[in-house]
């Protein structure tokens, strides 16, 4: 490449914002002209629009394709450096182009589709700029200040501006409280906190799965000890009015006294009101028991003082990191003072080896954004977009468990949801959830009040913060209850189907007798009905083409 191409190409990178070397980095924002496939117009059009290449395609390799695969760079401060073309400085399409297939297909999946998963969320570009940085190179076991490595310096500075931010975040005195950053998501959260503060084959009680608890907090059923929490300590769950769906403290509390646990947990998975902390803390008391919460699915929403803060009556308080509150996939311990060796301990050496810095980087971000008024205010539409969610529900006749929601989560019992069809048997949430994933929207199928299967539940979770990060305001989730409504309604009319397809069956082997259809529908045996339809795949292709079109007008911030 002579001197006067390779300074064309830099002023055109340049202006498009490029970095200015471009053998550091594998991809090259240039103009698009159409000669070769282009990953942002998908198809090679042409045009004025940024054109991410890589090296197997890149303009310069068009220009010079005799290029030796070793450089010289010149840096900002003048050093002059060799750079050779190695499998470590190439590019993911260039790598692997098979898992660079994936993730485009998934990209496209979470831009075209409404995800509505409750624990799931968009990290921003910062987070995500630090989560792949070069600190994920960087070994760091023990606490700062006592490394088992050398070389930690700004790495002891990192995790110490983290877990400045999140106690300042969560307005926390630390003279009274600590927080240990390293576990590397929320189970490891939980179990490094029993770990600390319990001896094995203690008590604990927490929220019974099926009334919206969490595995990690004891889950067991009378043949089988689910959660490795159930393994190592000794669980009785408590559990919501099955009337209401509404914690029941009163049961709660003869529970309690009749246990007598060493710690009683709060928090869940699936639990859309509020909790009465001050309640559970004397209930505690009583026993003798310590209080932890697991505020995992709100500690944004608690960041953002749109729901209630637990630390005034809680002695520890975990959570996980990328949902309400935005961030990467990891976890955080809080804890009183006078608790918080034990727990440092447990986190590591017990259970955890070098901590992920990486992550730890990336949750220092988040924690930033956190303490923004922007963020106050995505919060409190986030709260908002669920009660429109659920009640956009309501009004098309269906039922949610509880009633409504104080916080993100709408917990949609599909058992009653007849929807367009004639009844029939009743739904299931993993047979809502399916038709709702072929048309472009992700829920996930949740144990309800009165469930006896996990496996196949009454219940469907709903979540507003992913979408909310998208841009969509009260009005939008009005829509996407009816695209929800609409593809219940397709369920019900599928069931319906295999159903009469049955007592046809049934009715000609009998000769015309009883009629029932009975027996468990499979998934399986639902789904090919579901296909083998053609006016019913025509209303599903109808409604993801809708909700395609609805969910690419709005962006994902940062993406």
């Amino acid at each position: 490449m002579t001197s006067r191409q390779r300074a064309t190409m830099l002023a055109l990178a340049a202006a498009l914002g490029a970095v200015s070397s471009f053998s550091s980095s594998p991809y090259l924002p240039v103009i698009c002209v159409g000669r070769r496939r282009c990953e942002g117009c998908d198809g090679g059009r042409g045009g004025d629009h940024p054109r991410s290449m890589t090296s197997s395609s890149s303009l310069l390799s068009e220009v010079d394709s005799s290029s030796s695969s070793s450089s010289s760079h010149v840096s900002d401060d003048g050093r002059a450096t060799k750079t050779t073309k190695t499998i470590a400085a190439s590019s993911l399409v260039d790598v692997d182009p098979e898992l660079h297939r994936l993730i485009r297909l998934e990209d496209d999946r979470q831009r075209t589709g409404l995800e509505l998963i409750a624990s799931e969320n968009f990290a921003s570009a910062a987070v995500r700029e630090a989560l792949g940085s070069c600190l994920t190179n960087k070994y760091s076991e023990g606490q700062v200040g006592k490394r088992y490595y050398g070389g930690n310096q700004y790495i002891d500075e990192i995790e110490s501006l983290c877990i400045e931010r999140a106690l300042a975040l969560f307005g926390l005195d630390p003279d009274e409280w600590g927080v240990n950053v390293q576990p590397y998501s929320g189970s490891p959260a939980n179990f490094a906190t029993y770990t600390a503060l319990l001896r094995p084959h203690d008590r604990i009680m927490g929220l019974d799965l099926p009334s919206g608890g969490h595995l990690t907090h004891g889950f067991r059923t009378p043949k089988r000890r689910v959660s490795a929490t159930s393994v190592y300590f000794e669980s009785m769950p408590y559990v919501v009015d099955t009337n209401t769906g509404l914690i029941d403290y009163d049961d709660m509390e003869r529970r309690a006294n009749m246990f007598m646990p060493n710690m009683l947990i709060a928090g869940g998975s699936a639990y859309a009101r509020e909790w009465d902390y001050g309640r559970m803390r004397r209930i505690a008391d009583s026993v003798g028991a310590y209080l932890m919460v697991d505020m995992a699915h709100v500690s944004g929403l608690v960041a953002g003082g749109v729901v209630g803060s637990p630390f005034e009556h809680a002695d520890v308080v975990t959570s996980t990191t990328h949902k309400t509150l935005r961030g990467p996939r990891s976890g955080m311990i809080f804890a009183r003072r006078g608790l918080m060796e034990k727990i440092d301990r447990a986190v590591f050496p017990m259970l955890q080896g070098g901590p992920h810095n990486h992550q730890i980087a990336a949750l220092a971000v988040a924690l930033r954004e956190a303490s923004t008024p922007e963020f106050a205010t995505y919060a409190r539409n986030v709260v908002e977009n669920a009660r429109a969610l659920g009640e956009g529900l309501t009004r098309r006749g269906h039922v949610i468990v509880t009633g409504g929601t104080d916080n993100h989560i709408v917990l949609w019992d599909v058992r009653r949801s007849g929807g367009g069809g004639a009844g029939g048997g009743t739904m299931t949430g993993s047979k809502v959830e399916r038709v709702l994933e072929l048309a472009g929207m992700t829920v996930n199928k949740n144990s309800i009040p009165g469930d006896t299967s996990a496996i196949d539940p009454g219940g469907v979770r709903l979540g507003t913060p992913a979408l909310t990060t998208r841009g969509l305001d009260a009005h939008d989730f009005d829509a996407v209850a009816e695209f929800l409504h609409r593809g219940c309604c397709l369920a019900v009319r599928a069931q319906d189907l295999v159903i009469a397809r049955r007592e046809g069956e049934e009715g000609r082997l009998s000769g015309g007798g009883d009629r029932g259809g009975g027996g468990k529908i499979s998934l399986r045996e639902f789904e090919a009905t579901l296909r083998g339809d053609d006016g019913l795949m025509m209303e599903l292709n109808a409604l993801r083409e809708d909700v395609e079109a609805f969910a690419s007008a709005f962006d994902i911030p940062g993406y």
